[in-house]
């Protein structure tokens, strides 16, 4: 890690004035324009400046279009799946699950960029806890550090190993706290899902309901993210309060189907309860995915496109059906269906927990902890809302796990990876069918190594904690 961690990065406000600039900041680690730590923690808006930066880098320009930001990490693993097919153009490798080699693109981003994340987090956590600010300050301001710390390592948790389930004692990316200019040996799975629960819960305890906006963490966020930590880990119990508290428990509230047809570009639709802003002027341009690739009615990459299975699940009034046969062709080929569910602009706003994910984790919370009823009617409270016509279902037991499940598919498709995110935790397979332009090549096999990927050769290279060997049987 000595190559990412030399980075110092107590400059990292200059991201709140000169983000236009790139990452070139990252890369100085004596700039002459520095802004000293006492000027940044020397005051709450010093602080919020800080954090503002980091969140800015959450939608970076990190190093190509598929390896952006985010969102990069996502779109990757939406494009694994059944449902999605990519065509030729960027995320290709993805799409065929063969983009896990150590020197891949994909394989040295996903950990560069969430250890400079974790490491841009350590930073602001460090220095709000060595500052002068009121204590109430201090807790709030921390807290928001630790639930970012918290989301990146679950990436990499999720990235760089099996799931939970499989053996929590596997090896998992090294554990930094503190800045360190020193790599690390690795740690395991069960440690680092340890620093990530305790990281959210007091997260939790120290944040406030209220925040500067919808890209700033407060408690229904740091939340949401432990929701999906605990449906990782099988806290049914943990993930059915964690979902309940970050939308608020009256899924009529924070329900609108007919914003579902609005684009999925605007954060202040009121389904999202964490997101990603961007204005003309703080723009990642192309570089983000989905939008850029499945809006097929502008001057973007016009990749996407989906499963003529995964579309029939829909019924024709069913709002979240926005497939279409946009260029005519047959339903044999792979173009077959678009979707109009995403619009792409410049400053198109990208969501990253919406509400409706986390009625449905609810919803499987409560199936496993045997209150089938109430899962079923937090299930029909989504599926009503999202269709005039739906009908009640009368599945119960396994059954209704599967609809539940399903449901998540129809909901959250192309946003974050759901179906790659799902069969992962529930250690199933992924099998490409219907009218895929790369079909059983690209399979998934239950516990598949290809759901994980392998350590970059870089990081190899710079960690003398760390060796080749870690690779083996990858």
């Amino acid at each position: 890690m000595k190559k990412i961690f030399i980075k110092l990065t107590i400059v990292c406000l200059i991201a709140v004035t000169a983000v236009s600039c790139g990452k070139d900041y990252l890369n100085d680690p004596a700039p002459t324009d520095a802004v000293t730590s006492d000027v940044i923690f020397g005051s709450r808006t010093g602080a919020e400046a800080f954090m503002s930066g980091i969140l800015r880098l959450f939608r970076a320009q990190y190093t190509d279009n598929d390896s952006a930001g985010l969102n990069s990490i996502y779109y990757a693993r939406t494009v694994k799946g059944n449902d999605v097919i990519q065509g030729p153009t960027w995320f290709l490798y993805d799409y065929e699950n063969a983009n896990r080699e150590p020197t891949y693109r994909r394989t040295t981003f996903t950990w560069n960029f969430c250890f400079d994340m974790i490491n841009q987090t350590n930073s602001f956590i460090n220095g709000v806890q060595a500052s002068e600010l009121s204590d109430i300050d201090k807790a709030e301001l921390i807290g928001q550090g630790k639930a970012i710390r918290a989301f990146y390592y679950f990436q990499l948790a999720m990235e760089f190993q099996h799931t939970y389930s499989y053996d929590s004692s596997l090896p998992a990316p090294p554990i930094y706290t503190e800045l360190s200019l020193d790599g690390k040996p690795m740690s395991t799975l069960q440690e680092m899902y340890d620093l990530i629960i305790s990281d959210l819960t007091t997260a939790i305890e120290e944040l406030p309901d209220t925040r500067l906006g919808k890209s700033y963490i407060n408690k229904a966020v740091a939340n949401g993210i432990l929701a999906r930590v605990y449906q990782t880990t099988g806290n049914w119990s943990g993930a059915e309060a964690a979902a309940r508290a970050a939308y608020g428990g009256d899924p009529a509230s924070v329900l609108n189907a007919s914003s579902y047809q609005n684009g999925f570009n605007d954060i202040s639709n009121v389904e999202w309860i964490w997101g990603m802003p961007q204005s003309d002027d703080q723009s990642n341009y192309y570089w983000g995915a989905p939008h850029s690739h499945a809006d097929h009615y502008v001057l973007s990459y016009q990749g996407t496109y989906f499963n003529n299975d995964f579309v029939s699940l829909f019924s024709n009034t069913d709002v979240r059906n926005m497939f279409e046969n946009g260029y005519g062709v047959e339903e044999s080929s792979y173009q077959h269906n678009i979707t109009t569910k995403f619009a792409f602009t410049f400053d198109a706003d990208h969501p990253i927990i919406r509400s409706a994910e986390m009625i449905l984790v609810e919803a499987e919370a409560k199936y496993y902890n045997g209150d089938e009823t109430g899962a079923h009617n937090l299930l029909w409270a989504l599926q009503s809302n999202r269709d005039a016509n739906a009908v009640k279902s009368s599945n119960t037991g396994s059954d209704l796990l599967e609809e539940i499940l399903v449901e998540r598919r129809k909901e959250l498709y192309a946003e974050i990876g759901v179906e790659w995110f799902d069969a992962k935790r529930y250690r199933r397979g992924i099998t490409r069918t219907g009218n895929h332009r790369v079909g059983s090549s690209a399979n998934l096999l239950p516990d598949d190594k290809k759901f994980f990927l392998k350590i970059p050769q870089e990081e190899i290279d710079a960690n003398e904690n760390i060796d080749a060997s870690v690779n083996a049987d990858r």
